[in-house]
């Protein structure tokens, strides 16, 4: 039986795969946070996967407080590079393949076509560059290693922009969002799903893939589909990014295509709309 080390089991979309793993029965999981195992020790991470014959490593593990990781800098590297060469080196050494999780924010944001898997990486943040520096550093130690970027996850698990706002629209008269920024909602129990796929396909490509859901709406437009679909009444307002000013810079444009990942895996992904309507009525529960 294929043995399973999810990483970052406590936040979103590690307990997305958690939900995810009871239709695939024939695998075993192993579920861990750091206070479980800390990736951050390699000797730990070596002599985990060494008792427990663990054949795949998911790294769910991430710092991603954009703003604070301005500050955090050595934190943020700490997890999103150093120890994501950890896993490289130890699954290497211990033919264990690994699929790891990055962002769009290896992009700048100023492309005004969908982003694929090999235009040019230029990110704006520290945040954006700890993940980049997380990738090259998985490609460099394990050559079998897939690496999946997403963007603008949400889940009914942890703090996100879905239940945001829900919670704002819920208690105040009106909102205003950011209109200019573009990009695709993901449901973490989608990516979840295609993680499972990668998994359990006949044959294991590695690589760097994208994902996230299909369509593409502004913040403004998502926040509306999400009060529509919740049945919230709220007057929620257009406005530019320059008039909702933030530390660090966010992307204008995150748009991924997805083209690679459902050729070679095979993987059928849903609308973001149709999607947000499966999340909002387990949030509504």
């Amino acid at each position: 039986m294929t043995t399973i080390l999810i990483t970052g089991s406590h936040g979103q979309l590690g307990n997305e795969m958690q939900q995810a793993a009871i239709r695939f029965p024939a695998f075993k999981f192993i579920y861990t946070d750091v206070e479980d195992l800390d990736i951050c020790d390699k000797a730990a991470l070596d002599a985990f996967v060494k008792n427990n014959a663990v054949n795949v490593i998911v790294n769910c593990a991430a710092y991603t407080a954009v703003d604070k990781a301005e500050d955090d800098v050595e934190l943020c590297y700490k997890i999103n590079a150093e120890a994501v060469r950890n896993i490289g080196e130890v699954a290497a050494s211990n033919n264990i393949k690994v699929v790891h999780v990055s962002t769009d924010y290896v992009f700048d944001g100023t492309s005004y076509v969908p982003y694929t898997e090999d235009q040019l990486v230029c990110p704006a943040t520290v945040y954006g560059k700890s993940k980049l520096d997380g990738e090259k550093a998985l490609l460099e130690a394990s050559s079998q290693s897939v690496i999946i970027r997403t963007a603008w996850l949400y889940s009914s698990f942890g703090n996100n922009f879905v239940k945001t706002m829900m919670k704002l629209g819920s208690e105040r008269d009106s909102l205003n969002v950011i209109f200019d920024q573009v990009g695709t909602p993901t449901y973490a129990a989608d990516l979840a799903d295609a993680i499972l796929m990668v998994i359990s396909h006949d044959t294991f490509v590695p690589g760097i893939y994208h994902f996230s859901d299909e369509g593409v709406c502004s913040w403004y437009d998502f926040t509306k589909t999400i009060h529509r679909i919740a049945g919230i009444t709220c007057d929620v307002r257009p406005i530019e990014t320059k008039d909702y000013p933030a530390r660090t810079p966010r992307p204008h444009y995150s748009v991924l295509n997805k083209a690679k990942i459902k050729a070679i895996y095979g993987i059928v992904i849903p609308h973001w709309e149709e999607s947000l309507v499966r999340c909002i009525s387990i949030l509504k529960v």
